[in-house]
């Protein structure tokens, strides 16, 4: 799956928060200053050549609808940035956040419980 661009990106987030819209919807969602009609069809054209998107034609008009989910496209996103920055290391990606300063211990602790159910799933519900 390929990795989309920030404009890409933007439409497809429109996308998945509708489920379902004409070019005209995906605008209508986009912040100020809007873009083009003919900027977001062209990038909606990209999307689905990129087999991110899927239409159903009502004669010259198309409603786009998303091909891939949110969550499948954030797992590969995510797998592929930790694979560049920090060499494949998920260890590596939070001992880097977490010794940064930029997380509060609030943030710290929510991590460490969400780490801590997970390894309580893995090991099936054993302590």
């Amino acid at each position: 799956m390929k990795e989309l661009t920030k404009a890409e990106e933007q439409i497809m987030q429109v996308l998945w928060n509708l489920e379902k819209g004409f070019v005209k919807d995906v605008i209508e969602k986009l912040p100020e200053p809007k873009p083009a009609y003919n900027t977001v069809s062209t990038i909606v054209r990209i999307l689905e050549k990129k087999k991110f998107v899927g239409h159903k034609a009502y004669g010259k008009t198309h409603e786009y609808f998303p091909l891939v989910g949110r969550d499948e496209y954030k797992k590969k996103f995510v797998r592929s940035f930790v694979r560049r920055f920090f060499g494949d290391s998920f260890p590596e990606m939070v001992s880097f956040f977490a010794g940064g300063r930029d997380m509060s211990l609030e943030e710290l602790e929510n991590v460490r419980r969400l780490l801590d159910e997970e390894i309580e799933r893995q090991r099936g519900g054993r302590p």
